[in-house]
């Protein structure tokens, strides 16, 4: 198995292990025969990399169990795929299925030494490689057995929504909400497993029509798949508003979007006419706006400025009659052909023009 190092948000590495052509093979094969074992016995709580199952589903639960329960745990597991220990691994897949060929199938897996960028050759006791075809469902597995059952089980008065490693848990109360968090501590430390202390938080979910806690509440927001909930002004059934608790695109993603933007060094290719231009970009932005754009469209508004602000840069790099001139005659001249054109580029149609 080959190693392959990508960036994460935070700065740290994210280290994929890629299978070869055959295991990738084998692994579609098992992955298809055991996700007929269980899948049908997840929770239907848990909602990642599962058939009929989304990211938006998810959200969708959390704002809900937001509106009916006042706090909430926002749950990180340190280096989760990195540390599930093998025997513990193989030990939930005997909870659903006995099979010799997949049992021998997925300790061959777990334990595939790793080729690192040097060449060298490491073993491993622990982990499964991200960038494993069955990975995500033996994650599944993992956590249903280590979280979703236990919870279910110990802790009924709670609600929860978990999207392979990600977890937000639902609580009535501040003092359920320690109780809760101290319980699952404890049982993933059981699991050989740990909570990251700095990052996993107790939140309150602050709205209108309630009384408020009487102490003070250090966390009132949370980022949940690319979301922030937070606190903001909503439009009631009558048009008036109040204080909710809503999700929208979070400044993380807002960023790594303009990132990729920034990037892509759209004002150099002024070899290109402005529909190749759209065209070249057409189903990252798209691809944004089917994600992001479920909830609160509106908060898209700092990206595509963002993006318009580079076409003009492309307009001044292009046009040699607006290159000794002040940006804002070229943003101008965007603007006029947003009108003329308002189709052209995906982001326009959706409203967000220049």
């Amino acid at each position: 198995m080959r190693e392959v190092e990508i960036p994460k948000e935070d700065g740290r590495i994210r280290k994929l292990g890629i299978p070869t052509v055959q295991d990738r093979t084998a692994q579609m094969v098992i992955r298809e025969e055991l996700e007929q074992i269980v899948d049908k016995q997840f929770s239907k709580d848990s909602f990642g990399y599962r058939p009929n199952k989304s990211a938006h589903q998810a959200i969708k639960q959390c704002r809900e169990n937001c509106m009916k329960m006042d706090w909430v745990i926002d749950l990180d597991i340190k280096s989760f795929f990195d540390e599930i220990d093998h025997d513990l691994m193989l030990k939930a897949l005997g909870h659903f299925t006995k099979e010799k060929h997949i049992h021998l199938y997925v300790a061959r897996w777990l334990k595939a030494p790793i080729q690192k960028k040097d060449g060298s050759i490491h073993s491993r006791d622990k982990g499964t490689p991200q960038g494993g075809v069955i990975s995500p469902l033996l994650a599944n597995i993992f956590l249903h057995v280590v979280f979703d059952k236990w919870i279910e089980n110990n802790h009924p008065e709670v609600k929860f929504e978990r999207y392979a490693d990600d977890i937000i848990i639902h609580c009535d109360n501040f003092k359920q909400a320690l109780r809760t968090l101290e319980a699952v501590k404890a049982r993933f430390k059981q699991c050989k497993l740990q909570i990251k202390d700095g990052k996993s938080n107790i939140v309150y979910c602050k709205r209108n029509q309630k009384k408020h806690p009487p102490f003070k509440v250090h966390y009132v927001t949370f980022d949940f798949l690319g979301f922030t909930f937070k606190p903001r002004m909503v439009k009631g059934y009558f048009g008036n508003f109040h204080l909710g608790f809503t999700p929208s695109i979070s400044r993380k993603r807002q960023k790594r979007i303009n990132q990729t933007l920034f990037k892509m060094k759209l004002h150099r290719m002024v070899h290109l006419r402005l529909p190749d231009l759209a065209g070249i970009i057409a189903e990252k932005v798209r691809g944004w706006i089917n994600y992001y754009g479920k909830v609160r469209m509106s908060e898209l508004h700092y990206v595509f400025r963002f993006l318009n602000m580079r076409l003009a840069k492309w307009v001044r790099n292009k046009y040699r009659r607006f290159r000794r001139k002040h940006w804002f005659f070229a943003y101008k001249w965007l603007q006029e052909t947003a009108k003329h054109y308002p189709n052209l580029f995906v982001h326009w149609q959706y409203g967000f023009t220049p």
